[in-house]
């Protein structure tokens, strides 16, 4: 992995922050000596690892993460999940949402205890590696993402001294209800940017009304160009296609352009 050198001063969607960004997320599958080594040669001379376990009403689940800290930035990128685990946590009905950050709206039960399980590790590590104004960002791909954006919003919200300065997600699923969205929209909708590949299912789902995406949308096109909006037709399609086999199945199309390298290819080819 060698993703070209992050930009700290970066603002609105930049297509090298993206793709360096989604190689960040790509990285918190590894292992934390790979993790530490592939930081190191990007230049981040420090690292933090997360791990938690916790017990939801489904099965008993882990949260991943890590932190890496340069002198101008300080990252931490969320791990997904499997697909079969995701779709556990998306089935799952019988539990209330959490409330969100300083009581504003409400975060997917899943989603909410796979964050507050990892969130006091990560809080300490920002504040400890943060000792030099670094700007500070926040990146995840699949159960990443929907942990990754929250993350920023407990954060502006309950510590804003150490608001993020920018938030990348891939294949984010829905996280928060619409009270939520459009507080954050708010507060970080100019900071904030959820990638979606053309026909990834867990982009659509759990489902509306109950559950809502923040508005700050990039979406990667079946021609693998870089839009600021889905159209509506190929919208539809993409969402007739996935309804067609199990959305979640490895061998649909919905799960393969959900796939991290899909994203990291795909954002790779629209560098300028």
């Amino acid at each position: 992995m060698s993703a070209p050198t992050l930009n700290h001063q970066a603002t609105g969607y930049d297509a090298r922050q993206a793709y360096c960004m989604a190689e960040a997320a790509e990285l918190a599958y590894q292992t934390p000596e790979r993790i530490e080594a592939t930081a190191a040669g990007w230049g981040f001379d420090r690292v933090r690892h997360h791990h938690s376990t916790f017990s939801p009403p489904f099965a008993l689940s882990d949260t991943q993460a890590y932190t890496m800290a340069s002198p101008t930035m300080v990252v931490t990128a969320f791990r997904g999940t499997e697909p079969a685990q995701l779709r556990d946590w998306l089935s799952d009905t019988s539990t209330p949402p959490w409330p969100g950050p300083a009581r504003t709206g409400l975060v997917h039960h899943g989603f909410a205890e796979a964050l507050r399980a990892v969130f006091p590790s990560v809080l300490a590590a920002v504040e400890e590696l943060r000792d030099d104004e670094q700007t500070v960002w926040f990146t995840g791909h699949s159960l990443g993402g929907a942990l990754a954006m929250p993350a920023a919003a407990w954060l502006h919200f309950e510590d804003p001294w150490l608001s993020a300065h920018g938030v990348y997600t891939f294949g984010q699923p829905r996280t928060c209800d619409r009270v939520l969205a459009e507080a954050y929209d708010e507060a970080l909708g100019d900071r904030t940017f959820r990638v979606v590949n053309n026909n990834d299912v867990v982009a659509q789902v759990p489902p509306e009304p109950v559950f809502h995406h923040v508005r700050a949308l990039r979406y990667i096109d079946s021609s693998g160009r870089v839009r600021e909006s889905m159209p509506v037709v190929s919208g539809l399609l993409d969402r007739g296609r996935g309804m067609t086999s199990d959305p979640l199945a490895p061998a649909s199309d919905g799960m393969r352009d959900h796939l991290v390298k899909a994203y990291v290819a795909a954002l790779e080819k629209n560098l300028p």
